[in-house]
């Protein structure tokens, strides 16, 4: 029978895709109300943290709530139970419901808000539209007896290690005699306290991401048989994946604008949209950012684009974007909604290898605040 498990292994394994270090500096990630310490046998993933979301939440007694957007974006002077935001957390706290917000972390991330949006495009092959930084590569060399060697390499494979393009599980692998003396107060899996041991072993090298450091050590202290587990870590100069918001790709064929906002709309659920230029113009080279992307229209006319997808576009950004012949169309800031699939999705199969009872659930409220008439 599995058992719940502590909010803070969760986020854990959570951040070993979405790190916290990857969000801006204006933004705020991580814990927004409670603890990390609770167990939890139930989590919630939302777009949004509304009153109504809350009140779903209660009634389905949720103990973890992972959001999109921060409920706490400017600092509070006040927590005032009169007013929505004061409400939403003395519900939270008087029903023990913990909030935890991944924001611009899951937009910038492989796989995160943009690359969903862009699957749902149909384009799968993208390159960053704004870089931040170049991910960080560390080699991991761990000594393993035979005996283990393949249950410790598919472990670490299976967690994301060896990593490298469209490969996955990648190692290189030598013989070789390890030896050690037990002393007083160990419990050692092979060999006699006070005795020297030898061991034929096999030297397990593989490519992690720096990110990924300190879940793939808790999957291999679990994996390896020994004691204590003799690894090392050489950081690299080979250049990772570049880590940056938004995407740009192309479209399979070209389309004109006017069916590609058709197109925009049924794949992302709006029943209306903004766009500016020539609805006949032909279109292939795609700029997205998920949530609100103004202030890059000039980034994606650098890099070549033909249409900019964003959110929350203003007047005269949009015009700049309309005088230099970039087209840009708004769908608005909720199509990251998408997110809450994938999120769950991420958390199901990481919950799988852990002898746990978590049921992981997506909010069904709405938190669009705009009707279209």
């Amino acid at each position: 029978m599995g058992k719940a498990i502590p909010a803070s292994k969760l986020i854990t394994l959570f951040e070993s895709w979405a790190p916290k270090h990857l969000a801006y500096e204006w933004d705020n990630v991580g814990l927004q109300v409670g603890s990390l310490n609770k167990p939890v046998k139930k989590v919630m993933v939302t777009l949004d943290v509304l009153e109504n979301v809350v009140n779903e939440a209660i009634e389905k007694n949720v103990d973890l709530i992972i959001a999109h957007h921060p409920l706490l974006f400017e600092p509070l002077k006040q927590v005032d139970i009169n007013h929505p935001k004061g409400r939403i957390i003395e519900k939270l706290l008087k029903h023990n419901i913990t909030v935890y917000a991944a924001h611009t972390n899951l937009d910038i991330v492989t796989g995160g808000v943009s690359d969903i949006l862009m699957k749902k495009l149909n384009i799968d092959k993208t390159d960053v539209l704004i870089k931040s930084e170049t991910e960080k590569l560390i080699k991991l060399i761990v000594y393993v007896p035979e005996t283990h060697a393949a249950n410790v390499t598919s472990a670490l494979g299976d967690a994301g290690a060896g990593h490298i393009g469209q490969y996955s599980h990648c190692s290189f692998q030598s013989k070789g005699v390890g030896a050690f003396k037990a002393l007083e107060g160990t419990n050692p899996f092979i060999g006699e306290k006070g005795e020297i041991e030898k061991v034929n072993e096999i030297k397990l090298e593989t490519i992690i991401k720096e990110n990924q450091l300190s879940s793939l050590l808790a999957v291999l202290k679990d994996a390896h048989p020994y004691e204590e587990v003799a690894y090392d870590l050489i950081p690299l100069l080979n250049n990772g994946e570049k880590i940056g918001a938004g995407r740009i790709g192309s479209l399979k064929e070209s389309m004109s604008l006017g069916d590609f906002c058709e197109f925009v709309k049924n794949k992302f659920e709006v029943p209306a949209l903004r766009v500016t230029g020539d609805l006949e113009s032909k279109i292939k080279k795609v700029a997205l950012l998920g949530g609100s992307g103004k202030g890059f229209i000039h980034v994606a006319k650098r890099m070549g684009a033909d249409v900019y997808v964003t959110g929350d576009m203003t007047f005269h950004e949009a015009q700049d974007a309309w005088q230099m012949g970039l087209h840009v169309i708004d769908p608005g800031h909720h199509v990251e909604k998408f997110m809450r699939e994938s999120v769950k999705f991420f958390l199901e199969d990481k919950i799988t290898d852990l002898d746990a009872s978590v049921q992981v659930i997506v909010s069904k409220e709405n938190t669009e605040p705009f009707q279209f008439m």
